[in-house]
């Protein structure tokens, strides 16, 4: 399987947000909408798949449902969608790369956050209530089980714990970058992503899907969810700017000006968008991940 080195990773990381922190309005709306959908997808079909296994199974069952969630990242990398959490190391990459402003990342982090909420939510009433997927019998108990686990943990806890997610996720991604087929970035997602859910890492996408579908069915109340989301939310963010995004930028920022400069001795006569706008293509067919 192909691949790219960590340089060129970060490179192409920039270039995804740019193109993130750049995207019409209409696409915003519509691929947040589906990155909250596939995101909840994947915690659903967790759910549907744990839910009645036995209590002796222990830690394995975790392990089982943690191995099936990484169907909503590969969704969204590879068919297409907007993910908070993705965006908040790759636009963060951008921006510290100076491709983008402040205010470019802070309105992509809103939309996004609106419309993966809206996402959400859409999974959470129609297929967890009104098809009954997680309001009966032992998916009601692991759903309310999920959401219970995410709401005991305090401010730092869930900001801890949101750090160590957005760390994973935002590798996941990273390395999905670095894949140049569908299998190697199936690969690169899976692993990361199957590893801070068994761990129980609080993921800010995901509790709008989990927390959510346990308060239709009657359990805790929305006061819990906005006390849950606002250190998760920063954790998030912390994880995915800080241990994804800045780490990288130091270890790479030289290297990458350096392949720039390159580049741009190889074609003096392309200076961003050439005469036969060739950059402006290519920025385009770098695809939805």
């Amino acid at each position: 399987m192909a691949y790219h080195p960590p340089y060129k990773i970060a490179q192409l990381t920039v270039e995804h947000g740019q193109k993130k922190a750049n995207l019409p309005f209409s696409s915003v709306l519509v691929l947040g909408f589906l990155g909250g959908a596939f995101i909840s997808l994947g915690y659903l079909l967790d759910i549907r798949v744990v839910a009645s296994l036995p209590d002796e199974w222990g830690t394995l069952s975790s392990l089982i449902g943690a191995a099936v969630f990484p169907v909503g990242l590969i969704l969204i990398i590879i068919a297409g969608g907007e993910l908070l959490t993705g965006n908040m190391m790759a636009v963060s990459m951008a921006y510290l790369s100076k491709k983008i402003s402040l205010g470019l990342l802070l309105k992509n982090w809103f939309w996004i956050t609106l419309f993966n909420f809206i996402g959400a939510l859409f999974v959470a009433y129609f297929f967890g209530q009104v098809a009954e997927l997680t309001s009966s019998g032992p998916y009601l108990d692991k759903t309310v089980a999920f959401a219970g686990g995410k709401l005991e943990h305090g401010f730092l806890s869930s900001l801890v714990s949101a750090i160590g997610c957005n760390w994973l996720v935002g590798l996941a991604v990273w390395l999905a970058y670095g894949a140049e087929d569908i299998g190697g970035k199936i690969l690169a997602i899976w692993f990361p992503i199957m590893a801070f859910v068994a761990i129980g890492f609080q993921h800010v996408v995901a509790n709008m899907f989990v927390i959510p579908a346990a308060i239709f069915s009657g359990y805790y109340s929305w006061t819990d969810f906005f006390e849950n989301f606002i250190p998760v939310f920063i954790g998030n963010a912390i994880g995915g700017t800080v241990f994804v995004s800045v780490f990288y930028w130091i270890a790479y920022h030289g290297k990458m000006d350096a392949e720039t400069q390159k580049e741009t001795r190889k074609r003096p006569n392309q200076s961003g968008t050439n005469r036969h706008g060739l950059a402006r293509v290519g920025l385009r067919r770098q695809g939805n991940e």
